[in-house]
């Protein structure tokens, strides 16, 4: 922002590529994003694996305690290897360049809708590549293996 930082997280469906819940804060502290894995659990069940990078809000302890109360397994991106969260990161680039960098907010609230209008169309509309022609709510509502493109 012109003025500012606002900071995202995400918490995603890795096989559908669904966003479960995110949050958006004016601070880097760990709060809005054990409030965005709570919503994602509550409303989504619990995983048996969970990876994230190793930012200090996921190696802070309400986040590692969420995780452990719930017997979930975390699973930690080594140090500098972007790929091995590219789900994520690939997200990232398509809300900058799809989302963000066209509208240039001025404000938080102006992002925070703008980011929720388009996280909304990126899982009911936008088909994904990995899916061909399905969205990541068709993948997650269906719990199926997506068909493959012939190369």
């Amino acid at each position: 922002m012109r003025r500012g930082f606002l900071y995202l997280v995400a918490i995603m469906d890795w096989f559908s590529r669904k966003v479960l819940a995110w949050r958006l804060s004016n601070s880097m502290d760990a709060e809005f994003c054990v409030e965005a894995l709570k919503e994602a659990l509550s409303k989504h069940g619990t995983p048996e694996i969970f990876n994230t990078d190793q930012g200090s809000q996921f190696t802070s302890g309400d986040w590692i305690d969420v995780l452990t109360d719930a017997k979930i397994k975390i699973s930690m991106d080594g140090k500098g290897r972007w790929i091995d969260n590219r789900m994520i990161e690939r997200l990232w680039r398509s809300l900058k360049y799809e989302c963000i960098y066209l509208r240039a907010f001025e404000k938080g609230s102006q992002a925070k809708a703008g980011i929720a209008q388009w996280l909304a169309y990126y899982n009911a509309e936008r088909p994904h590549s990995t899916h061909g022609i399905l969205t990541p709510n068709e993948v997650y509502d269906s719990k199926t293996e997506p068909m493959r493109l012939a190369a």
